[in-house]
């Protein structure tokens, strides 16, 4: 089989790889708080250097190179605009943190601060998951006071009640967080509080999407031209072939 098809396909499953990333990060425009994926493209050596059969630079074939592949898929996490919303239980984070919230047994984070308050007086993510204070506690409210407010540093005010802390926490590396899902992210390690000297919460207000449309379907184009253009190349290559096996065969 000649090398060269197998350079075209995997060129073409890195931007098919890349095509899916972009088409989730399209489809969450609307999502509070979601953080775009990228799909990051790096060069292959040639077969005989990955296997270590040859060494690179003596200006061989080898050198050629062996196409692309998909390293891996990162999570950027820059800041998405502010909206404001005027709900007293919708959150932002200005700066780095996430809250902290519990699904089950677990606890995960996000920055995605669309939490409701039900008539019992829970604070609640959307899925319905205990949003926590800083003592590892769901934060609770009185449901027989409708009047609350969150300081600037992410604290309960209610009148009648205890200040309650919000839990706004990091991870030991951004690098570490896993998706899981519903605006959720996983950290496998512990997690370390903001110093109340740097939370910056903003009350009635959202954390929108990360994605830029423009932008995200400026790549699509751009992959999806990558993507064909590989594909002809295979079926150029598959037509030589054939058409010299054809003449081989004839002889």
């Amino acid at each position: 089989m000649p090398y060269g098809l197998y350079i075209s396909a995997e060129g073409a499953n890195a931007q098919s790889i890349r095509l899916d990333a972009i088409s989730n990060n399209l489809a969450n425009v609307e999502t509070v708080g979601f953080k775009r994926e990228l799909a990051i493209i790096q060069a292959r050596s040639a077969e005989a250097i990955s296997r270590g059969l040859m060494m690179p630079g003596r200006g061989g074939p080898e050198d050629l190179g062996g196409g692309v592949k998909v390293r891996e898929t990162k999570t950027d996490f820059s800041e998405g605009p502010m909206k404001y919303t005027k709900e007293p239980s919708h959150l932002a984070i200005h700066g780095e943190g996430f809250f902290q919230v519990k699904k089950g047994d677990e606890k995960f984070l996000t920055r995605a601060g669309n939490f409701q308050v039900t008539a019992r007086g829970e604070l609640i993510t959307p899925q319905g998951y205990a949003v926590l204070n800083d003592s590892g506690q769901p934060v609770a409210l009185n449901p027989d006071e409708p009047k609350f407010e969150f300081s600037d540093s992410g604290e309960l005010r209610q009148p009648g009640s205890s200040p309650q802390k919000l839990a706004i926490v990091k991870p030991e590396s951004l690098d570490v967080l896993t998706k899981h899902g519903e605006n959720l992210f996983r950290c496998p390690t512990a997690v370390q509080p903001i110093p109340d000297s740097q939370r910056q919460v903003a009350a009635g207000y959202l954390e929108a999407s990360a994605v830029r449309p423009t932008l995200e379907m400026t790549s699509m184009i751009e992959a999806s031209r990558i993507f064909e253009a590989n594909v002809n190349m295979i079926k150029t290559q598959d037509q030589m072939l054939g058409s010299l096996i054809s003449q081989v065969l004839r002889v």
